[in-house]
């Protein structure tokens, strides 16, 4: 893709289009953000609207190049070396900053020090790196996966591993100390073993490790017709949300060779591929999120929470490009067949639904998400559409997970979209608060959700992440509101 043509698509993660040459501190953390993620280039002499305007042409060039180089050597930690260049376009004179992905991360803001002034990009926007940005910036570095990571709270005697030693066995395998060490489930010190993240992500026994289910009524996450949360091991949280999916979506029925086969209107390869590509790829070191599956009556949207791999975009995943995030869990769904071959897992869920007629999936990066949404065969045509009344639809408070809390979320709730497929119970009890309330705070959060205060902060921060939230205030006046409609 030439550069025109990047510019046409306008900002996105590795693009940042600006009318003139910008202010200092709104430089900098533009190529710490980039450094930090997928490297980008910042084009100067075009407006917000793609539109090229150009430079004036009397603007000395070389005095830019040595003026921009100086403030980037002075105020970037550790050393950045961007690329500088002008290019014609139209018959206007644009500046060119190309940034390449740094190896050396946590890049930083030196007057404000590592934990204050690293930035990220998050979609076309620049923010600053939350604690567990960094520490995953630190991994990246020594080249290293959260799931890599040893977990001293637990010893491998402490673990029930039956049912993962089982699933090798099916698979005419051995799964012994030995065959763990390899596919690094665990790790010696000290004459003691411990598993590592991965072994306990694989049980199931991290706080986040959940997937969580919804079928919604219509297009709109307003009305629910069924809620379930899978917890234990991955692949039972893998099963049990195939098995949601297809209880809830259409299934035709032919014959062949005299034998009726049930032929579900999403190919059962591309909703397998869609929730392994979800549970092996999300960012497990997040504890505030996890999964989240929608249907609707117009399409299945997979969220997974964690963007891209830093160095990934969009058009590298439609490619077949790919990076492996959590390397422990990507190694063991290898070794189980779960996986057949990196990075054909995107192009086996298009190609599945395109041969069954449907359209194009749409997979794209929403903010620090990745969002898969595949298009249903017949819209409306669902099971619990068909007027089955609310009794036999499940739309009973108990079946339908609402409950009080709940009811009456005003009109902000209504329009979240489906890239958030489904807000918790939890989530859903603060936006409440704040209809009836106008704001929240951390210590209101952990009274009506009765959770400890570390807990009630990663929610609200994940809300803010989510555009669902604005935080207001500082110190102790710090609060919540609900973010505008538009």
């Amino acid at each position: 893709m030439n550069l025109l043509d990047e510019i046409l698509k306008g900002e996105s993660k590795i693009l940042e289009l600006k009318e003139k040459i910008p202010k200092k501190d709104s430089l900098i953390k533009t190529i710490i953000a980039f450094s930090n993620t997928s490297g980008g280039k910042i084009v100067i002499g075009v407006k917000d609207n793609r539109e090229i305007i150009g430079l004036d042409e009397n603007i000395d060039f070389f005095e830019f190049e040595e003026k921009f180089s100086s403030i980037v050597y002075d105020n970037c930690f550790p050393n950045i070396i961007p690329e500088i260049y002008t290019t014609n376009i139209a018959n206007k004179i644009l500046f060119v900053i190309e940034i390449s992905k740094g190896n050396l991360t946590p890049y930083y803001y030196k007057k404000f020090g590592k934990n204050e002034g690293t930035y990220i990009r998050i979609g076309s926007t620049n923010r600053k790196a939350e604690y567990e940005n960094i520490l995953e910036l630190e991994r990246q570095k020594r080249n290293i996966s959260y799931d890599e990571e040893t977990c001293y709270d637990f010893k491998l005697e402490d673990l029930n591993y039956l049912e993962l030693k089982k699933r090798f066995q099916d698979q005419n395998k051995i799964l012994n100390k030995n065959k763990m060490m390899n596919l690094k489930l665990i790790k010696k010190e000290d004459e003691l073993y411990y598993p590592t993240n991965g072994f306990i992500i694989l049980l199931g026994l991290q706080e986040n490790c959940s997937i969580k289910c919804s079928r919604f009524k219509g297009k709109t996450m307003e009305i629910f017709l069924d809620k379930k949360e899978y917890s234990g091991n991955l692949f039972e949280q893998l099963e049990n949300s195939e098995k949601f999916i297809l209880n809830h979506i259409d299934i035709y029925s032919k014959i062949e060779e005299l034998q009726r086969k049930d032929i579900p209107e999403i190919p059962k390869v591309a909703i397998r591929e869609a929730l392994v590509n979800a549970i092996v790829h999300r960012d497990y070191s997040n504890l505030g999120r996890d999964i989240k599956v929608g249907v609707y009556d117009d399409v299945l949207n997979i969220v997974s929470p964690g963007g891209l791999p830093s160095t990934l975009t969009e058009k590298d995943i439609l490619n077949g490009r790919s990076e492996i995030r959590n390397r422990v869990i990507a190694r063991v769904f290898k070794e189980l067949k779960y996986i057949e071959q990196w990075g054909s897992g995107i192009n086996r869920i298009k190609n599945s639904c395109l041969n069954s007629n449907l359209e194009t999936p749409l997979i794209r990066e929403l903010g620090d998400s990745v969002d898969v949404t595949i298009y249903r065969k017949n819209i409306g045509l669902g099971k619990e559409s068909a007027g089955l009344g609310k009794e036999s639809a499940g739309l009973g408070k108990e079946s339908a997970g609402l409950g009080k809390e709940s009811a009456g979320l005003g009109k902000e709730s209504a329009g979240l979209g489906k890239e958030s497929a489904g807000l918790d119970e939890k989530e859903l009890k603060i936006i409440k608060y704040i209809n009836e309330n106008n704001s929240i705070s951390t210590k209101i959060v952990t009274e009506i959700l009765n959770i400890k205060e570390r807990r009630a902060r990663i929610i609200l921060s994940n809300l803010v992440k989510n555009n669902i939230l604005i935080r207001k205030g500082k110190g102790r006046n710090t609060h919540y509101i609900l973010k505008p409609s538009h």
